[in-house]
C-alpha cells in the first residue's frame, strides 16, 4: 500500500484516532444501510429481474457497474476501519509508530480501487497498478456511484409506474372483447388480432425497455390511451352485438314495421303524384321514388341469412346499416310526397281565398260588379279545371283581391 501520503501528515493523538474511529464507524454503518436500501428498492429488484432490452439495458448496465463499485469500495472501506480498530485495541497505550500507522490508514491513501476502476494510464502490460484513496475519497466516490444509480433506478421505477397499469388495463380489455368476440360466432375478428398484436408488441417494450418510452422525463403512455379507448370501444361495440342476437327477434320486427311505414308513405307520394298530374298537370313536379320498400325488404332477407349463419358482428354492422337506410328512403318519400301534396295544398289554398274575397265582395255592395264577376269567374274556371294552371290561377286571384280592394276603398 502507499502511504506516502501518510507521511506528510502528523501522526494524530490516541484522543484524535478514537474519535475518527467513532466517526468513521457511524459513517461506515450509515453507508451500509443506504447500499441496503437501494438493494431492496422495488425498481432495483425489477431491474435485476427483468430481460431488459434498447435504452433501458444499456442504463442498466452503466448502473449495475456503478453500484459493483460502490460495493467494492465499500468492502475496501470497511475492511480499513476494521484494520485500523483491530490494531486499536490491541493495547491501550499507543506508541508513536503505532499512531503513525493508524494515522495513515484513517487520513491517508489506504482504500484500495477495484481493478476495474484503475485509469488506462495507471495500467501496464501485466495489469493496472495498484490504486489507493483516502476514506474521504472512497466514500465521495461511494456517494457519487450510489447518486447515480438511484437516479437511474428511480427513472426505471417511474416509468414502469407510470406505464404498467394502463398496460394492465389494456391487456384486461383485449382479453374482454377476445372473450366477446368468440361468444358471438368463434371466429377470428381481424381489427381486434391487429389490437392484439399492437399490444403485444407495445406490452414488450414497455417490459424490457420503459425508459424509450420517457419524453421529457415523464413517461408517454399516449400509444396505451389510445389502444385503451380502441379496445374500450370495440368492447362496447361487441357488447352491442351480444344485446342485438339476444333480442334480435325485436329488432327485426322494428325493421319490419320501419319498412311498411316506408311503403305506406311511398304509395303515399305516388298517389298524390299522379293526382297531381290529373288535376295540377305539372311538368316541373320530379317523379317520386319507386319501390324503396322492395329494397329494404331485400336487404332484410339478406340478414336473415346471416343470423341462421350465426355470424353476428357482420349482421350488426349491416342491421345499423339498414336502419340508416330506411331512415334515409322514409325521408325520401316524404319529401316526394310533400311535393305532390304541397301542389294540391296550394290549388286547396286559392280556391279557399277566391271564396273568402267573393264573400267580402258581397258584404261591400260589390256582388253586382261586372268587372269582378269577370275576374272571379276567371280564376273560378282556372281553379276548377283539370289540369289546373297554378301559375295563372294565382295571378288572376291576385287581379281579383286588389279589385275588391279597390272597390272597398271607393265607397
Amino acid at each position: 500500500m502507499d502511504e506516502s501520503g501518510a507521511g506528510a501528515a502528523a501522526p494524530m493523538s490516541r484522543e484524535g484516532v478514537d474519535h475518527a474511529l467513532r466517526g468513521l464507524e457511524s459513517e461506515r454503518d450509515r453507508i451500509s444501510a443506504s447500499l441496503l436500501d437501494l438493494e431492496e428498492h422495488a425498481g432495483l429488484r425489477l431491474l435485476k429481474g427483468a430481460r431488459l432490452t434498447g435504452e433501458t439495458y444499456r442504463r442498466w448496465e452503466a448502473a449495475r457497474a456503478r453500484l459493483a463499485l460502490a460495493w467494492g469500495l465499500f468492502e475496501a472501506y470497511r475492511g480499513v476501519l476494521a484494520g485500523a480498530a483491530e490494531l486499536r485495541d490491541r493495547s491501550s497505550r499507543l506508541d508513536v509508530a503505532t499512531l503513525a500507522e493508524l494515522t495513515g490508514m484513517l487520513a491517508g491513501a489506504s482504500v484500495r480501487l477495484p481493478d476495474g476502476e484503475v485509469p488506462l494510464a495507471d495500467r501496464t502490460l501485466l495489469g493496472p497498478r495498484e490504486r489507493c484513496v483516502s476514506l474521504d475519497e472512497a466514500v465521495a466516490m461511494m456517494s457519487d456511484a450510489f447518486e447515480f444509480v438511484a437516479r437511474e433506478v428511480a427513472a426505471a421505477d417511474a416509468a414502469w409506474s407510470a406505464l404498467l397499469l394502463p398496460l394492465e388495463e389494456a391487456e384486461h380489455r383485449w382479453r374482454d372483447a377476445a372473450n366477446l368476440a368468440h361468444a358471438l360466432d368463434g371466429t377470428r375478428h381481424p381489427e381486434l388480432d391487429r389490437l392484439g398484436r399492437e399490444l403485444t408488441a407495445l406490452g414488450r417494450v414497455v417490459r424490457t425497455d420503459p425508459l424509450s418510452l420517457v419524453r421529457d422525463g415523464r413517461a408517454d403512455t399516449s400509444r396505451l390511451d389510445r389502444l385503451c379507448g380502441t379496445l374500450r370501444a370495440l368492447a362496447d361495440e361487441l357488447a352491442g352485438v351480444t344485446r342485438l342476437r339476444d333480442g334480435y327477434e325485436r329488432v327485426a320486427a322494428q325493421l319490419v314495421t320501419s319498412i311498411e311505414e316506408v311503403e305506406g308513405v311511398e304509395r303515399e307520394a305516388l298517389e298524390a303524384y299522379e293526382t297531381v298530374l290529373v288535376k295540377i298537370g305539372s311538368s316541373t313536379l320530379p317523379e317520386p321514388a319507386r319501390d324503396l320498400g322492395v329494397g329494404l325488404r331485400d336487404r332484410l332477407a339478406a340478414l336473415e341469412r346471416l343470423r341462421e349463419a350465426g355470424r353476428w358482428v357482420e349482421l350488426a354492422g349491416r342491421v345499423a346499416e339498414l336502419e340508416r337506410a330506411a331512415e334515409d328512403a322514409l325521408e325520401r318519400a316524404r319529401s316526394d310526397l310533400r311535393l305532390s301534396a304541397g301542389l294540391l295544398e296550394r290549388r286547396a289554398e286559392l280556391r279557399g281565398r277566391l271564396d273568402a274575397y267573393r264573400a267580402k265582395a258581397a258584404r261591400l255592395g260589390l256582388a253586382e260588379d261586372e268587372r269582378l264577376g269577370e275576374l272571379y269567374e276567371a280564376a273560378r274556371d282556372v281553379l276548377w279545371t283539370a289540369p289546373c294552371d297554378l301559375r295563372r290561377a294565382t295571378a288572376l286571384l291576385a287581379e281579383y283581391q286588389r279589385t275588391v280592394r279597390a272597390g272597398g276603398a271607393g265607397r
